[in-house]
């Protein structure tokens, strides 16, 4: 079992999700020089590894690299519904798409379901898979209308969806719809048996291996990595936010979006289902089996990245919530995750752009990532072999046509980023004397901004806080105690480490000399 952290003295419970704390950590070499196959496959979450897991089920050779260890990053932090009900979607998507496209989504994301269900059976693997309905439920009268016509929408798709009155969460409902037979899983136990199949007759996993560029040409894709060159005829970005972006221009297209989730013990049965409200302040709700006996996990307290500094509050708001439905008895984990929305709903999968048909992209979930990240593998791999594959159509990311280029000052600023600032000492003194340890903030200092963080021991670190993504300025996140980007959800440890992509660059430090009289 992976280790799990100390408790928190400022939150209830591990600051762990309960996926990490609860199963095998990998220990995938490093790359040791250049290589070579038939695909490169960029990041370890479950669109990677499931889709490195069937393109070498299908004879091709992968190479599957991951910056960290595999499943730790978004998929690790999941809430792990494994459902085609993604909350109101499917009215909006006729209207917007026509209900052939619609139907391809909901045939996608069906389909996913069943081929977890199939894999988890012709594996035997051990992940807790349990078929389970999932509802879409009203708070209030004024929305028991639209999860009604969500419910016929859905069915007219061909989705086991039906309109129930009974919904049983212990909270107030006016009507949900109601999905049959959908599922839940343990993510990293499954994901992980899955990459266990991976490496052999020519194919491999890298751990702890950053991809930092890729050179797209005529005969192939070059992936330049911080320890070698991976050289295949195609590459998939399967980073959660693509690293190569300018093609596509995804900065313009998606969102970063922060929720929060809770591991809890609670004094009752949990009932027998997946549950998510339509609008407001949204609580999503499921249940785990654990061998200390079931827990409930709850997740909500959603925010875009970076624009909210009080995370802890986040926490502490998401615990309130669940205490007032039902009598916690303990809260075991809590944790975070991030995900991109797109405008209309969908993810971007398929060919990263146009003209750029041997890189392939998969992003912006919307929260929704272990149906639509397995989907995105199927469709994948599709593609790659040059197979027609029938979902493909609503998922691609040219359907909102080219995007707009980078503003044109983001070159100049990501180079000079990073500096000696002269200044009075002593200001800088009164100015960090507002930051307790262990937390931080932007100040100016010498006519500049600069992030400044005291660690438990009370030194102080002095960064540039422009990401080294598209030249934004990070905002501190006290719970995590990370410096996150506003723009793209680039995020940053204390000392500017990349944690999480698109960037691929560390912070720039910052020397704080004094001013010269």
């Amino acid at each position: 079992m992976a280790e799990s952290p100390e408790r928190s003295s400022e939150l209830p419970g591990m600051a762990e999700s309960y996926w990490l704390a609860t199963s095998p950590e990998t220990a995938f070499p490093p790359l040791g020089g250049d290589g070579q196959a038939d695909v490169t496959v960029i990041g370890g979450g479950i669109v990677g590894v499931t889709t490195a897991f069937l393109l070498k089920r299908a004879g091709l050779t992968v190479i599957l690299v991951d910056a960290y260890r595999i499943v730790t990053g978004t998929t690790g932090h999941t809430t792990a519904k494994v459902t085609s009900l993604h909350q109101l979607i499917y009215a909006d998507l006729i209207d917007r798409f026509g209900s052939t496209k619609a139907r391809q989504y909901a045939d996608a994301n069906q389909a996913a379901i069943e081929t977890v269900a199939s894999l988890v059976r012709e594996y035997a693997i051990p992940c807790n898979f349990e078929r389970k309905p999932a509802y879409t439920f009203a708070e209030s009268a004024d929305d028991r209308e639209k999860v009604a016509t969500e419910a016929d929408a859905a069915k007219s798709l061909g989705l086991p969806a039906a309109f129930t009155e009974e919904v049983p969460l212990p909270v107030e409902t006016h009507g949900a719809v109601r999905f049959a037979d959908q599922a839940q899983f343990h993510p990293r136990n499954y994901l992980l048996l899955l990459a266990g199949h991976i490496p052999g007759e020519g194919s491999v996993i890298f751990e702890m291996t950053r991809a930092v560029s890729i050179d797209e040409q005529d005969g192939g894709v070059t992936v330049r990595t911080d320890r070698g060159l991976l050289r295949s005829d195609h590459a998939v970005l399967a980073t959660h936010y693509p690293i190569y972006d300018i093609p596509g221009a995804y900065f313009a297209r998606m969102q970063p979006s922060k929720s929060y989730a809770l591991g809890l013990r609670i004094d009752e049965p949990f009932p027998n289902g997946m549950f998510i409200n339509t609008s407001g302040a949204v609580h999503s709700w499921r249940s785990q089996p654990t061998a200390g006996g079931e827990i409930a996990i709850v997740t909500g307290a959603e925010h875009d990245t970076g624009k909210v500094t009080d995370t802890r509050a986040c926490y502490r708001n998401l615990e309130a919530y669940a205490r007032s439905v039902y009598p916690v008895r303990s809260i075991d984990y809590h944790w975070s995750a991030q995900d991109y929305m797109t405008p209309d709903g969908v993810p971007y999968i398929g060919p990263l752009a146009p003209g750029h048909g041997r890189v392939f992209v998969a992003t912006g979930f919307g929260k929704w990532g272990m149906t639509n990240g397995t989907a995105a593998g199927m469709i994948l791999a599709d593609l790659i072999q040059d197979r027609t594959n029938p979902w493909a159509e609503v998922f691609d990311p040219a359907r909102f046509g080219k995007g707009p280029a980078p503003p044109a000052w983001i070159g100049g600023a990501l180079q000079s980023a990073g500096e000696t600032v002269e200044t009075d000492t002593d200001r800088l003194t009164r100015e960090a004397a507002t930051i307790p340890p262990g937390e931080g903030k932007v100040i100016e200092i010498g006519g500049r901004k600069v992030a400044v963080s005291r660690d438990e021991h009370g030194a102080l670190h002095t960064l540039d806080p422009t990401c080294m993504h598209m030249g934004c300025t990070v905002a501190w996140n006290n719970a995590e105690k990370s410096w996150d980007c506003p723009c793209h959800g680039s995020r940053y440890d204390a000392l500017g480490k990349v944690i999480e992509s698109p960037t691929v660059k560390d912070l720039a430090r910052i020397e704080i000399v004094r001013k010269r009289d």
